[in-house]
């Protein structure tokens, strides 16, 4: 895209007739007016040496850099051959590329390096690809539709969960007509034996993990107080609370680990947390999951969850909030765990089936974070989100068990403007201005509810107004929230059958290509081939 200024420029000469010669005139203009400016900017102390490592100027690092990871891959056992008895999928809810890149400088700048160099847990995984994250009916995706696809193998309309395109917003008798409704790799799972459970530190039915389980033709049916205000009948209209509770697959799960404790009450009692329940029909559903589950153990907070032994106990279910789980940051780690916590609790839990077992976990709150351009909190999720994937991947085998890491969408944020090695990813670039000689940070969101300008629209010198964890980031265009992005997001793959999570495909391949490396479900398999 041609330059604001330069587009003005080029507006004016347009308007006194001088731009008729076309390409040739506009690349004349454009070497005219941006000749100077290209010379300033690279003659700036960023292209000097003093920000690049002292070891990084010597040509043999980078050979030597290679040859370690050259023979990393070469060392790497092949697994083509062999069978995922566990599959672990991983989500990062509204993690671009973006994201991943800046956690991955945070990760670095926090242990005292410049950042760029450092590389998250997942990173490390032998085998990377592009997921094609649009939906039916959306060039931009919410939570709901990619869901579905990255969990039920199906493409469908936005707020959609578990049901195909045929469907359409709201409408809950198309939602139930039995053509309409979708399986999910959680239920392909479970009638293969194999243990299940989801995961995430947002509510058990926000978007993402209701793909898992629920069929609903609006993703805020949480419960049936939802349904109603939206003009549905409740008693005939299932709201996903219940369908979790009561219905397959989520009567199944032997996991449940969550916010959202309201959405599971009624209005006449409290919580574990001190707030009211959310349901107006007067179910409890969880005790009436108590009365279902022999041997179940519902938990509410650290000490109750890290002192649950899983050997003795059946299925359980953790309500960790009320709503969403609180931000690491805010949290107080003595009563709320944290997602490597709930990682290893599930999984020493679901390792007791002997046929495996398939999990879902979400780090969910990356995706509130970069809604409110709060960068800081996005990328402290991220980074809790990849030591979750540290300790699945060192607790478990990595010849019996795939572990697939991706996001569902991305967010409008970006890292631009030549800012030099090793400045703080979350506060302002030293090294640019605009034209007016105001400098800009780092990171910056399309959308969200802070500019930074002054009562005559002019942007304001970010000195002491970013930096912090808990800043607002700048943003472009004026909006209440951040929104989501339509580019691909990646895919991260170790285990058996990983080397199929490579290339761009579409978000709805993702659980077929799980299927298939676990031989579950009704598609291909690895064992008809090896059979």
């Amino acid at each position: 895209m041609l330059a604001p200024q330069l587009l003005m420029l080029l507006g004016g000469l347009a308007l006194s007739g001088l731009v008729r010669g076309g390409v040739q005139e506009m690349h004349n203009v454009y070497e005219l007016s941006g000749q100077a400016a290209h010379k300033e900017r690279f003659s700036t102390e960023v292209a000097k040496d003093k920000y690049t490592p002292p070891e990084e100027k010597d040509p043999q690092f980078w050979y030597d850099l290679a040859n370690q990871e050259i023979n990393k891959r070469l060392a790497l056992p092949q697994l083509d051959k062999l069978k995922a008895k566990n599959v672990i999928m991983f989500l990062g809810d509204g993690m671009p590329l973006t994201t991943v890149t800046a956690a991955r400088i945070l990760k670095g700048q926090r242990q005292g390096k410049t950042g760029e160099e450092s590389s998250l847990s997942f990173e490390k995984f032998p085998h990377t690809g592009l997921s094609r994250t649009y939906c039916s009916n959306a060039q931009v995706p919410d939570s709901a539709c990619t869901a579905t696809a990255y969990l039920c193998g199906v493409k469908t309309n936005i707020i959609n969960i578990g049901v195909s395109a045929a469907v359409n917003f709201n409408n809950c008798t198309a939602s139930q007509d039995p053509s309409n409704r979708l399986t999910s790799i959680a239920e392909w799972a479970q009638n293969a034996g194999k243990a299940t459970g989801i995961v995430t530190t947002t509510t058990l039915t926000h978007a993402s993990p209701s793909g898992a389980y629920a069929k609903t033709a609006n993703r805020m049916w949480e419960c049936d107080t939802d349904v109603t205000s939206h003009g549905e009948d409740a008693s005939t209209c299932i709201d996903m609370a219940t369908q979790l509770v009561t219905q397959t697959p989520g009567k199944n799960f032997e996991i449940m680990f969550g916010g959202g404790m309201g959405k599971f009450l009624p209005k006449t009692i409290k919580d574990s947390h001190g707030k009211a329940g959310e349901r107006s029909d007067g179910v409890n559903l969880l005790s009436k999951w108590q009365s279902q589950h022999a041997g179940g153990v519902l938990v509410s907070n650290r000490k109750q969850l890290l002192s649950v032994n899983v050997s003795a106990v059946g299925n359980i279910i953790g309500l960790f909030q009320s709503g969403v789980m609180n931000f690491h940051m805010d949290a107080d780690a003595t009563y709320q765990p944290t997602l490597s916590e709930l990682t290893e609790v599930t999984i020493k839990k679901l390792s007791k089936n002997e046929n495996g077992y398939f999990a879902f976990i979400e780090g969910g709150l990356i995706d509130y974070g970069n809604h409110n351009n709060q960068a800081g909190y996005a990328l402290d999720e991220a980074l809790e989100f990849e030591k979750a994937i540290q300790l699945a991947r060192d607790i478990t085998d990595i010849e019996d068990t795939l572990i697939v890491v991706t996001a569902d969408h991305g967010h409008a944020v970006s890292i631009a403007g030549y800012p030099g090695r090793g400045t703080n990813i979350l506060g302002i670039n030293q090294h640019d201005s605009d034209i007016n000689g105001v400098k800009y940070s780092v990171l910056n969101y399309a959308v969200g509810p802070n500019q930074y300008l002054d009562e005559n629209g002019q942007r304001l010198p970010l000195d002491g107004l970013v930096g912090d964890d808990d800043s607002i980031t700048p943003s472009y265009i004026p909006k209440e929230t951040g929104v989501h992005s339509g580019e691909d997001v990646g895919i991260w793959a170790s285990g058996p059958q990983s080397y199929l999570f490579t290339g761009v495909m579409q978000q709805s391949t993702i659980p077929h290509l799980m299927a298939y490396a676990s031989c579950i479900g009704s598609g291909q398999k690895l064992c008809d081939s090896t059979t």
